[in-house]
Order: C-alpha cells, then structure tokens, then sequence
C-alpha cells in the first residue's frame, strides 16, 4: 500500500508517504489507523482522534468503514475547508 500524509500529519509523522504491507487483520480504513496508531509515537499523536482525519483511497473519499487493501494508494488529510 502506497501512503501519502499531507498537511499538519505530515509534519506529525514527519514524512510525506510511504509503502507498507498491511497485516492480515486490517481490512478497512478505520483498521488502517488504528494500526497506524501503533506503529510509534509520532503516529499516535497525530492519528490520536481519527474522527477528524479524511481519508481517500485510490483519489475518492472514504470512510472508516470502507475496505483497502495493499494494492491501493490511501491518502491521509485533516479536514479541508474552502472560502
């Protein structure tokens, strides 16, 4: 799986993106980030409220609930606001 982090979760983590394996126990994108948390403490900290992190999976939003998996490229945002 191909991550990108942008924004202030890529200063966060400190990195722009990323190839990873997923575990066999992570199916969707609330699973990812809950996986992520885990990875250290830069991630938990700004993984720590997944309720304000957007995620899209191949270019399209996505939800917590919605599946990926190692072929996909995930993108991990806060959220974005237009004027």
């Amino acid at each position: 799986m191909k991550l990108l982090y942008f924004a202030w979760l890529r200063q966060r983590i400190g990195i722009a993106g990323e190839e990873v394996t997923l575990p066999d126990d992570v199916g969707t994108a609330g699973e990812l980030l809950e996986w992520l948390r885990g990875r250290g403490d830069s991630y938990a900290e700004a993984l720590a409220d997944p309720a304000i992190v957007r995620i899209a999976v191949n270019q399209n939003y996505a939800q917590h609930g919605d599946p990926v998996c190692d072929n996909d490229e995930v993108a991990l945002f806060p959220p974005v606001t237009g004027g």
